[in-house]
């Protein structure tokens, strides 16, 4: 998983609550476990005005002009404005792995659904809650000004404003540290291997007929 520790990136809004995980990457797409090539179907069924399939050029795909990923002013957009309740709906992990896949590292929401909220640490992305007042104001500005950039620093917890003003947002010492060292549940557990193939052995040892 790759590491996060500060991005300075443009700011794209998807100005829409309630946004659930079919959306995000509908059914059809589930059936790769890959973790990568979701990101060319990501919002499929809005950036799209014919029907996606697993597989398919997206290169010649006829495009919905009016949505806001398809608008040039937001090509290389890394950092994703929402409204609250986002990533509600199925909690497949593949809504996280689309995201990411487009090129997005960082989320800033009033609030997420608690399992595609988790699901984003541990894809190396940064889900930012912010209150409602200050994403009216982000959204507000970057629709506003062609180029919206934002810099995000985890060590510090804070969002700066092309304006100069700051915000600080919370999050967990444990996600904290696990993104800064590019951790997931497999890289934790990595650490510990010597200590295991230890275990693992004494087990062997105490108990052999197990290992029959």
């Amino acid at each position: 998983m790759k590491a996060f520790t500060q991005l300075k990136g443009l700011a794209c809004p998807i100005d829409r609550a309630n946004i659930d995980t079919d959306a995000i990457i509908p059914k059809q797409f589930l059936k790769s476990i890959k973790r990568s090539g979701f990101g060319p179907y990501l919002f499929d069924e809005w950036r799209y005005k014919d029907h996606g399939e697993p597989g398919m050029d997206c290169t010649n795909r006829p495009l919905n002009t009016d949505f806001v990923l398809n608008q040039p002013r937001y090509k290389g957009a890394q950092i994703m404005l929402a409204r609250e309740n986002f990533g509600c709906g199925s909690s497949r992990e593949h809504a996280p792995w689309a995201i990411e896949d487009y090129g997005f590292r960082v989320i800033i929401a009033p609030s997420y659904a608690d399992i595609f909220f988790n699901n984003c640490y541990k894809n190396g992305m940064l889900p930012i809650v912010a209150s409602h007042a200050i994403v009216d104001k982000l959204f507000k500005e970057c629709e506003a000004t062609e180029g919206y950039t934002l810099n995000v620093d985890l060590p510090s917890q804070t969002v700066t404003l092309p304006s100069g003003e700051t915000f600080t947002f919370d999050i967990h010492p444990t996600s904290k540290h696990n993104l800064l060292n590019g951790l997931d549940e497999i890289g934790l557990t990595l650490l510990h291997a010597e200590k295991i193939k230890a275990f693992e052995g004494k087990h062997k040892s105490a108990q052999p007929w197990l290992f029959a």
